[in-house]
């Protein structure tokens, strides 16, 4: 008999958990308000990725994710905004996923990390 799961699903196969955009308290799916500002979609390469990379990715979001989480959402940057939907994917692609979200919760827009409150020092 075939197996219906991914290999990854099996029991005993180590699978790091999904980063969530729900926001828990209001219950919807958190988006960025704007494109931030080294967005990966932004003409010019600003974040450096390698020929290809940027195909592949949405190749891989379209497929099963459904979206991109912004880079500067997640937890490596150190960002007081939490996983949110990439905006400039989500305006590009309307993947069955973001429909759905899109239908039964309703998305928050959050505005995206400062990319100076790093750096910046207390006054």
């Amino acid at each position: 008999m075939d197996n219906m799961f991914d290999p990854v699903d099996e029991p005993g196969n180590d699978r790091s958990p999904r980063l969530s955009v729900g926001d828990p308290e209001l219950r919807k799916t958190r988006l960025l308000a704007r494109e931030c500002s080294t967005c990966i979609f932004k003409p010019g390469n600003p974040m450096h990725l390698d020929p290809g990379r940027l195909k592949q990715m949405v190749a891989e979001a379209r497929g099963a994710a459904g979206y991109i989480i912004c880079h500067s959402t997640l937890p490596y940057a150190d960002s007081p905004v939490p996983p949110a939907v990439c905006r400039g994917f989500a305006d590009r692609y309307r993947t069955w996923q973001l429909q759905v979200m899109e239908r039964l919760w309703g998305f928050v827009d959050v505005e995206p990390p400062d990319p100076d409150s790093s750096t910046r020092t207390p006054e």
